[in-house]
Parts: C-alpha cells; structure tokens; sequence
C-alpha cells in the first residue's frame, strides 16, 4: 500500500474528543488538512478557533450519529485518509448494548462509507485500545502482544449481560468494534486497508473543550480523582492497584499520524506503552511540598504490561515515561484551576 504523505487531507472522526484534538494537531503541524467531524456546531466552532493558526487546513463538518446508517456518507468525499476515533468511553452503561452498539456500528458505517464514497482513501487507522487486547483472568505479570483478544470480557458480557462489571461491558465494545473492522476487510475486500493503535489509560495535556473536572477523559478524571483524595483515604489497597498501563495523548497521536504514512503499519494493530504505573507512583513523580501517601510503596509491584515493541520497531515511537506525562496532565489541570487541593 501506498504511503500516504502531506499534504494530504485526512477525515478525523469524533475531532472533538481528548485523543482526537491531538490526533488533529498532529496531522496539521506535519502539514496535511484535516476535515473532523464533530457532533454539533459549538464544538466545530471550538477546534476552528483552537486551530485558526492553520487557517482553511482545517474544517468540520457535523455527524450527530455515528451509528446511523450512511452517516459518513458525505464527510469521506474526496479525502485521502482517515483516522477513526469516535467512540463511547465509559463505564456508566446498565445495558452493554448501549455501548456495544455505537461502537461496533459507528465503525462499520465508516468502513462502509469509505467503500462507497471514497475511491480515494488509501487506509484508515482505527482508534482502538488496550481493552480490546488484555484478559483480567491472566495472573499478575502477563506480558500481552497484538496477538491477543480480550475473549474473557465478551464472555462475561455474553453470559451476565447488565450484570456484568462496567470495565467489561466497554471492553466488549472495544474488542467487537475492533473484530467488525478486521472483518469488514475480509467480507468487502476493499481498496484500503486498516491499521489499529491499542492504547491503555491515556494521560497529557488537554486541548480539548472540557468546561469542568466532571467532563475530563475517563483516564485524565481517574488521576484527578486520586490527586483530590484526601490523605486519610489513599488506603494500600488504592495506591496499590496494580495491572495499570499508560501512554502519553501525543504519543498516541503521532502514531496514528506514522500508521497513515508508514506503508508496512498496514493490516497491524499497533499497542501504545508508556509503561506500567500505581497510583504511589503517580504521587512520587508530583512530589507535593508534603509527600503523599507512602512514598516508594509501589517500587517492586508486579504488574502485566503491554508490548510496545512494534509500535517502536515499525512506527518509530519512543514513549515519553509516567514522569513528563503525568507533570504535564497535571500542569493542564492546573491552569484551569483544578489544581490539587486534598
């Protein structure tokens, strides 16, 4: 497959969203135009101000529903890429099929439309996750690769339905969302092919519109919450949690800018690593006047990690580490006021 190269246009999907605004920059800073879809005007009206430096390189167009049928119809015409990240992320879902279904619909109505309507995109590289790739029923330890599926959450969900955890209900979204891509390209053969980036919990600075903590990216509002904890309930059991990987938003961004550009990232999934952290971790790296919890408490933990390799072998990525990503977070929930105050 061809390289695609600037200055290209690429359609992003969900534009508005925390990996996506990064997503955008990145395209735009390498010197491509970028046609984003977001779902209402306020929020294209956001990113067109945020980008004014690029001019006309970037515009939006409104998709409301990702899950309808035809709804990307008109946003594929005469690009040259995509880069999929519209997707529901969190765990507040009763019925699994209220995440499940906009997942798993939303991506197919873009490889469909695509098939359609653009002759011209050459590959579409689809925002995938680490929770479509792990299984909690492996011991401490595991080293997952692009290899693995997440069987177990789809097993848990298929047999306990709204009974199941929250964490494998999304999961399940993510991995049949990812399955219905590489199916897709089975059943249709189409002209274009599909790469995936599999990130885990994904921390750095904020660019996106967000009035208000309650609004941040799940992973950003998970590092919130711990920095508001209040000492007396940072228990072992908390700082402790182990099994947590994480990667830097503009890590993530770039590779889905060389998955695009780099011919041989075709037909790959991508995992994206930072490494693997505890929250006493996270405390150590901020280092308040007053240390936090119990310092160096989380030095030794076991964890299960994810294989990056690929992703440094094929796309060129060296990942920042927990240290300069979580000051950075940090530094961006400061400047709109939402400093630690526990």
């Amino acid at each position: 497959m061809t390289a695609i190269k600037a200055p290209a246009t690429v359609l992003v999907t969900g534009a508005s969203g925390f990996i996506a605004v990064w997503v955008v920059k990145t395209f735009l800073e390498a010197g491509y135009s970028v046609r984003g879809t977001v779902r209402s005007t306020p929020k294209g009206d956001y990113l067109v101000d945020l980008f004014k430096s690029y001019g006309d390189k970037f515009q939006y167009v409104i998709v409301e529903d990702i899950a309808k049928e035809g709804a990307f119809d008109e946003a594929v015409k005469g690009v040259d890429a995509v880069a999929h990240t519209a997707s529901p992320f969190h765990f507040q879902a009763d019925d699994p099929q209220t995440l499940i279904e906009p997942a798993v619909k939303g991506t197919i109505e873009v490889l469909a439309s695509v098939h359609k309507y653009a002759p011209t995109v050459q590959r579409i590289v689809i925002t995938s996750s680490v929770a479509a790739i792990m299984n909690s029923s492996k011991p401490n330890g595991t080293v997952f690769t692009e290899g693995d599926w997440n069987s177990f959450s789809l097993q848990e969900v298929e047999t306990k339905g709204r009974a199941a955890a929250g964490g494998d209900k999304y999961r399940a979204s993510k991995t049949l969302a990812e399955k219905a891509a590489w199916k897709f390209l089975e059943d249709k053969q189409p002209k274009f092919d599909v790469a995936t980036i599999n990130p885990p919990m994904v921390f750095g600075p904020i660019l996106h519109q967000v009035s208000d903590p309650e609004s941040l990216n799940t992973s950003v509002a998970m590092l919130y919450k711990i920095l508001h904890t209040k000492e007396s309930d940072l228990t072992q059991e908390v700082l402790l949690t182990n099994n947590m990987n994480f990667v830097d938003v503009r890590d993530v961004a770039l590779a889905h800018v060389r998955a695009l550009e780099i011919p041989e990232a075709g037909g790959q999934r991508f995992i994206n690593n930072g490494g693997t952290f505890c929250w006493q971790d996270v405390l150590d790296v901020l280092q308040p006047p007053n240390p936090r919890g119990v310092p160096g408490l989380g030095k030794g933990l076991i964890h299960s990690r994810y294989d990056a390799s690929k992703a440094t072998k094929i796309l060129g990525i060296n990942f920042k580490g927990l240290e300069e990503s979580v000051r950075d977070t940090e530094e961006g929930l400061r400047q709109r006021g939402w400093d630690v105050k526990a």
